[in-house]
């Protein structure tokens, strides 16, 4: 059996401001870097084999707080990175409610956005759910993390489960330091078995 955790970063500033980050390379915030202690410390009794992370420094950071624990050495990959979120990124969810009201109630809504530099949710997807298959297939039967974002790590698990991404929007976002568990079997593939679970 491999299992799979897909582990969101700890919280930055940006996050606490509920300011879109996107591919802006922004760092833990004090919180943030306490919650990557600790979760590291849960994630590690799951005894994981290989530790793969996103390149941005949140989720770089989080993934050097479960090495620290592990001893394991962090591969990284720039696939695993947040969705570009072209010129809403670093806007507050408020500023961008009152700059761009249309926009913000189809995004809320799960409506494709393709005339603001947004990367699509199809592109997402496919590097995301590559990244992730790649790292479980060098598991061979242990566990493997990869240490990624909201957005890109809820569309990679869907991609792994092979759902379509509309069925992304019916899951709630994984919080800061929370994880979602995928385990395959040779006899029912990939399942989930656990989401947006935390270290307490």
């Amino acid at each position: 059996m491999t299992r799979l955790l897909v582990l969101r970063h700890g919280q930055t500033a940006w996050n606490a401001e509920e300011r879109i980050q996107g591919q802006s390379d922004i760092d833990l915030d004090e919180a943030g870097a306490a919650q990557a202690a600790e979760a590291a410390k849960h994630i590690a009794t799951f005894q994981p084999v290989l530790l793969v992370s996103s390149d941005l420094r949140r989720a770089a950071n989080t993934a050097t707080a479960l090495a620290a624990v592990t001893g394991l050495d962090i591969s990284y990959d720039p696939r695993l990175r947040e969705r570009d979120y072209g010129s809403w990124q670093g806007l507050s969810v408020r500023e961008i409610e009152e700059r761009y009201p249309a926009d913000f109630a189809r995004w809320r809504a799960g409506s494709p956005l393709t005339d603001l530099g947004f990367e699509s949710v199809d592109e997402v997807a496919k590097r995301a759910t590559a990244a992730m298959r790649e790292a479980a297939d060098r598991t061979e039967g242990g566990c493997a993390v990869v240490v990624t974002h909201g957005h890109s790590g809820k569309a990679g698990l869907v991609g792994m489960l092979g759902w379509p991404q509309s069925v992304a929007y019916a899951l709630g976002g994984l919080e800061n330091c929370h994880y979602a568990e995928l385990r395959q079997t040779s006899a029912r593939g990939w399942q989930l078995r656990a989401y947006n679970v935390g270290p307490c």
